[in-house]
Formats: structure tokens, C-alpha cells, sequence
């Protein structure tokens, strides 16, 4: 059985090769097995462009390989969903411009989550909104950001800068951040978003801290999740059994507050001290169908599906 780390030894095995040559991002290898609701949304994508045209940040910790809107667009084919959140990745730093090459790419049927700094200017925000950008994005995990000092002042100013045109602010950081950050999120006027189970690890069991206040934020209406990724919350590859739990706790406690997403193309941003910045990371190679088809075992009933795939991203991304 693939499991996390196996995956994980066998990209770097791969990477011995991957600097010179490319290998294609995941497709699904095993059909949708359930009805999928019209208009079902991909709640967490990334596009990395050609290095060429959408040159990496010096300042990112990590270098992916190319993964591009045609291959998107053939992953959610395979995955009928229509809908898609492109979400700017550390490695553009605040660049968005490859994010919005793959917006353009699928029209309307497209949301982006930027990354800014204090230097983004309003006028560079409204032409955000007009492009399709419905909120900013603090990737404290990769960065290795764990003070709760850094975290909360960081959430305050991105609050600050989005109260005024209603974006959401989206964080991928870890339970105990949340458990330091809480507060501050009960009391915004923005909607939080927090990826991939909240950063929680499924070895740690439900007790871990900080895991109830996500969803004690999830239960109150303040925050959404995002049920994606669950390889990275998990150690049960490939069907990620160990999850089941955490993501009925989270659709339990409001399942109006609930948005599922794929994470393709499934960059390894996890630390490894042995490669360089500038080496070529493989993906991770997960098969997004037999992901996808974990959603009816987190959430047997269909109107509940309906919520996550489609009515909760239509409002919060505004589709």
C-alpha cells in the first residue's frame, strides 16, 4: 500500500532524473464511482507556467515541475467537474500571473486566491476582483511560519486590506496556529479559509491541539475547510482511511462551511535539507479519481455533496 512516506521516496528516486526531464502531472487512473453534481467545483489547484514565461520567486523554498491549464483542464474531464479555484503557490511569491494564465484559460468557470504584499496597490486589487480573484492567500506552512506573534499580526493586516471589498483570506498553516489565531478570526469581518484539514495530521488523532477550534470556527459560520489534499493529512495511502474522521467531524459540524479540492498537481513542498532550492521536485504521484471518490465515504449523502462541490464554493468564490 502506498503511503505518504513511500510516495515521498519514490519522487525523490524519481528526482534524480527530474532536472533534466519532465514527467507529466498525475491524471486519474480510476473512474469516478458516484454522480457528480453539475457545476462541482475544484476547490485547490495550482498552475505552475513555463519557467520562461512565469519565472520562480528567488526568495521560494522549493522549485516544481510545469503543470499547465490543458492538463487541468484534462484532469477535471476525467473528474467531471466544471468548475475551478487556481490558487497562487509560494513558489511566485506575488506573482499571480501565472494563476491568472490559467484562469483565462477556463473563463468564467474560474476563481483565483492571490498572494499580495504590502507593495500590491488598490487599483492592482480591483483589477484582481475584475480578473476573478475573490481572496488573498497566507501560506505560513511552507514558509515554516509557527509564531503565533508572526501569524496573528500577519492575519490582521491581510483582514485590514480585505474588509473593505469582501475577499476571504486563505491559510495554510498548522492546528496550533489556529488555536493562536481563533480570536482573531471569531471577530473578522472576512471569511478565514483553512486548507487541507486545517494542516492537521491524522497519526495525531482528533485530540490534537487546535484541531477542535477549527472546528469550533467550522460549527460558528467564521470559517470554511478545505477537505483537500488528504495525502497530506495522511499516512493510510492510497485511499486515506485514517482521514475518514476528520473530515465527518469537520462536515458535522456545518456543512455549510465545507469546500473539497484536489490540491493538483501535488507539489512536495515539504522540507528537504539534502536538495537544493533550485532542484526540480516530482510530483507526488496520487490518482485523483480513487481521491475523489473518498467524498461519498466522508459524505454519503448527496445534498451534503451538493453543498461542498457546488453551493459552498458558488458563494464563497462567487460563481
Amino acid at each position: 500500500m502506498l503511503t505518504r512516506r513511500s510516495l515521498l521516496l519514490a519522487s525523490l528516486a524519481a528526482g534524480v532524473t527530474m532536472t533534466t526531464a519532465r514527467a507529466n502531472p498525475s491524471q486519474p487512473a480510476t473512474p469516478v464511482d458516484f454522480d457528480v453534481p453539475a457545476d462541482a467545483c475544484d476547490c485547490h489547484t495550482h498552475i505552475h507556467g513555463d519557467p520562461d514565461k512565469f519565472p520562480f520567486a528567488a526568495t521560494r523554498v522549493y522549485t516544481p515541475e510545469p503543470a499547465s491549464p490543458e492538463e487541468m483542464a484534462a484532469l477535471h474531464k476525467a473528474l467531471h467537474i466544471k468548475r475551478v479555484v487556481i490558487v497562487t503557490p509560494s513558489v511566485y511569491g506575488t506573482d499571480n500571473s501565472a494563476t491568472l494564465f490559467g484562469m483565462k484559460a477556463r473563463g468564467n468557470d474560474a476563481r483565483g486566491v492571490a498572494v499580495i504584499d504590502d507593495k500590491t496597490t488598490e487599483a492592482q486589487l480591483d483589477q484582481m476582483n475584475a480578473d476573478g480573484f475573490r481572496g488573498i492567500r497566507l501560506n505560513l506552512a511552507t514558509g515554516g511560519i509557527n509564531d503565533p506573534n508572526v501569524g496573528r499580526a500577519r492575519f490582521q493586516a491581510a483582514v485590514e486590506r480585505m474588509k473593505a471589498r469582501g475577499w476571504h483570506v486563505q491559510l495554510y498553516t498548522t492546528p496550533s496556529m489556529i488555536a493562536a489565531i481563533k480570536d482573531l478570526v471569531m471577530q473578522s469581518p472576512v471569511p478565514a479559509v483553512f486548507d487541507h484539514f486545517g494542516g492537521a495530521q491524522a497519526e495525531l488523532g482528533l485530540e490534537q491541539p487546535g484541531f477542535s477550534d477549527l472546528v469550533e470556527l467550522v460549527r460558528s459560520g467564521k470559517a470554511y475547510v478545505k477537505i483537500s489534499g488528504a495525502y497530506r493529512a495522511s499516512t493510510k495511502g492510497p485511499d486515506y482511511t485514517d482521514v475518514i474522521p476528520f473530515a465527518q467531524a469537520l462536515i458535522a459540524a456545518n456543512a455549510d462551511r465545507v469546500v473539497w479540492g484536489t490540491d493538483w498537481p501535488h507539489p512536495d513542498s515539504s522540507p528537504h535539507p539534502e536538495l537544493k532550492v533550485t532542484d526540480v521536485r516530482p510530483f507526488y504521484p496520487i490518482d485523483d479519481g480513487r481521491l475523489m471518490n473518498q467524498l461519498p465515504v466522508w459524505a454519503p449523502d448527496a445534498a451534503i455533496r451538493k453543498k461542498i462541490l457546488v453551493d459552498n464554493p458558488a458563494r464563497l468564490y462567487g460563481f
